[in-house]
């Protein structure tokens, strides 16, 4: 071949590769701009129609291939149970689960922090009081299972939803301290440095209604909370009073061994000690039973939109809201799921019971008080 012909058959190949360069970017281009025009739409869905019901849904989540979930402990409320039949029955969707301790108000900075990227929270699952000062956060979204939630529990513009709630609670290690019968026990010397609240009250949902129920127990009321505030002050100045996260791994270690918790969490912790041959006391102060809803609720710029709905759909069906009763919490469509025929009638028979039913609160009760607390408990017991 001489230099002329393999100076031309070399600009043959260039110009070729140059051409199907030119194609790739464009298929490329055209393929990130169906895409972005796919996640606008699927983050703008306000219900299944949106995707012409479940198996266009599902064909869209699993496309997307991925979701982010935050904030959910095993141990609390059996979602382990609930992640893992989510996983088993959508295999091709990889769920990347983020800082399973976190606290209601950390969901939302991690939204803040991450706003943008893949790495944000698809969905949250958060207090009411964090829940009403964070819609600017959520899509508006409402599930077939939702349509069947007592409306006045419900959320106006389904930017959030109320999914399971419990009993507020004191569990305690039985086998080390003995018996206690009323809340003042609580101050006995031999609970030093162990007395904890699941959170900061302002910023847990736990801790906000663990609050609100030593409130009712020393005399207090929605709107008088001042007794609630002297006595964990009380127990700050004795040392009883430990503010550090609340863990399994504190519990198993004794640094939290007395704490102000969801019954459905006191549950699995009595039956994680059991096996450790620890006995787990649980107590309800008769005449100071709080119960809250917890609220799912959606991001607005979720990276996957599509998961996002799809995982919406399947924890407001009968199979994760019973799944959600076996870990000893309270679902939201617990009365639908009787009148149906498909509730879990043994799971249903563990669940906690009271001398009462449980004091309840509006969302503006909700706002007042974490503002209030916010005002007044770092300042009376710190940080």
């Amino acid at each position: 071949m001489t230099l002329k012909q393999r100076i031309s058959v070399f600009t043959g190949l260039a110009l070729f590769a140059s051409a199907s360069l030119g194609l790739s970017a464009c298929g490329s281009s055209a393929a990130n701009a169906e895409s972005a025009e796919n996640k606008a739409k699927y983050q703008a869905a306000t219900s299944i129609d949106d995707f012409d019901g479940m198996e266009g849904l599902e064909k869209a989540a699993i496309a997307e291939g991925q979701l982010n979930v935050i904030a959910l402990p095993h141990d609390w409320s059996n979602w382990g149970g609930v992640l893992e039949s989510f996983k088993k029955k959508y295999p091709e969707i990889k769920v990347n689960e983020q800082n399973p301790n976190a606290s209601s108000k950390e969901e939302i900075d991690a939204i803040k922090t991450n706003q943008g990227t893949d790495k944000a929270p698809d969905t949250v699952d958060v207090g009411i009081a964090v829940a009403t000062e964070s819609t600017q956060y959520f899509a508006a979204y409402e599930t077939q299972g939702a349509k069947n939630i007592d409306p006045a529990l419900k959320q106006k513009d389904n930017l959030y939803t109320p999914d399971y709630t419990g009993v507020m609670s004191v569990g305690w290690n039985k086998t080390k301290y003995g018996d206690i019968s009323k809340i003042e026990d609580l101050k006995d010397p031999k609970f030093k440095g162990v007395v904890s609240l699941n959170g900061k009250p302002a910023e847990a949902g736990a801790a906000f209604n663990g609050f609100l129920m030593a409130n009712l127990a020393n005399g207090g009321d929605l709107n008088n909370l001042q007794p609630g505030l002297d006595f964990f002050t009380e127990l700050k100045k004795l040392g009883n009073l430990n503010t550090i996260d609340v863990t399994s791994a504190t519990i198993d270690s004794g640094q939290t061994a007395a704490i102000f918790d969801w019954s459905y969490n006191q549950a699995s912790t009595r039956d994680r000690l059991k096996a450790q041959g620890v006995e787990w006391g649980i107590i309800v102060f008769p005449g100071s039973e709080v119960g809250s809803y917890y609220q799912q609720a959606i991001n607005k710029e979720a990276p996957h939109p599509a998961a996002a709905r799809l995982w919406q759909e399947f924890l407001y069906s009968p199979e994760a809201q019973n799944l959600w009763m076996k870990g000893g919490a309270m679902p939201v469509l617990m009365a639908q799921m009787e009148k149906d025929g498909t509730i879990d009638a043994e799971a249903k028979a563990t669940l906690v019971e009271t001398s009462q039913p449980p004091l309840t609160y509006s969302a503006e009760d909700s706002s007042r008080i974490t503002k209030w607390l916010q005002e007044n408990w770092d300042k009376a017991i710190g940080n």
